[in-house]
């Protein structure tokens, strides 16, 4: 079965910056030391029936101030097919963000970038720059990926309000919204009912990643229930299954070990060879143009 992993981290530790992983910076996560390493396309092993067809790389801190710097590294060295998200401060003048997009249009594999919205979501959402600089990117017709946990309505709603207001933009949810452990919470149904209210726009879709942020030893009732759920929200065109190596390595073995763990899950094995494929392979090839 062929895939393509629309998200996951490349480091190169000898060339680039990646200032979050040094053990004197945060995240303080005390098994941070296992990323802390380079990481290369040859690391993406997978065993028959797998086949890693493509991937969509995700920054990683390579340069934040010259972001074009990560994805012509990754064009020397890497020989699959590849799609990139660049990181860029939403926050910054519009002459520098224009000066930015326009260094990095220059690279094939550029598709969109990323701003960690986080705990900073709310200020910059309702920021008039931040909102002037996303309407570059809605001009160009660029992917923004979504980064925060969808827990909160009102910040929400400002997502909401900014996604409506630019429809050329490919608006994608990173690691599925950031579900709750407990689904015995408020937080849980909130963050159910903001996915609602993000489906229903046309342009916006959600990866499936990241599990092991919420917990590293999440179980498996926990994935099933969070996956049917979107699923069955999102349904099988929006929906994308990703793996976030190299972090996925906090909670399996091997990156060979967290893909077969998603097609061995309950909610994998109860989907049609189309939908498999779909939430696999032909979203992401179709949501970011990998070029097979």
């Amino acid at each position: 079965m062929k895939i393509i992993d629309p998200h996951l981290h490349l480091f190169n530790i000898e060339q680039g910056d990646y200032y979050w992983l040094k053990a004197e910076n945060a995240p303080f996560w005390p098994d941070k030391q296992l990323i802390n390493q380079t990481f290369q396309e040859s690391n993406l092993t997978v065993s028959k029936p797998l086949e890693l067809a493509g991937f969509v790389h995700i920054e990683a801190g390579f340069d934040n101030h010259q972001p074009w710097r990560e994805l012509a590294a990754l064009e020397q060295s890497c020989n699959k097919p590849f799609r990139a998200i660049a990181t860029i401060d939403l926050t910054t003048s519009s002459q520098n963000f224009n000066a930015v997009i326009e260094e990095l249009a220059k690279l094939p594999s550029f598709v969109g970038v990323r701003h960690l919205l986080d705990e900073q979501a709310l200020p910059l959402l309702t920021n008039q720059q931040v909102l002037d600089n996303i309407t570059t990117l809605n001009e160009n017709g660029l992917i923004f990926e979504v980064q925060l946990a969808l827990i909160e309505h009102i910040t929400v709603n400002s997502l909401c309000d900014v996604i409506a207001d630019n429809p050329e933009i490919s608006f994608i949810i990173n690691h599925a919204g950031f579900p709750p452990a407990d689904r015995h919470t408020i937080e849980w149904q909130r963050w159910q009912s903001n996915l609602e209210k993000l489906s229903l726009f046309p342009h916006v879709a959600i990866k499936c990643s990241g599990w092991e942020m919420t917990d590293r030893n999440y179980q498996s009732a926990w994935l099933n229930e969070n996956l049917t759920l979107i699923f069955d929200i999102f349904g099988a065109k929006k929906m994308m299954l990703a793996s976030n190596f190299p972090l996925c390595l906090f909670s399996h073995n091997s990156y060979q070990d967290y893909w077969q763990a998603i097609i061995n899950s309950d909610f994998f094995q109860t989907l049609s060879k189309q939908e498999k494929s779909a939430l696999c392979y032909d979203n992401a090839l179709r949501w970011y143009g990998v070029n097979l």
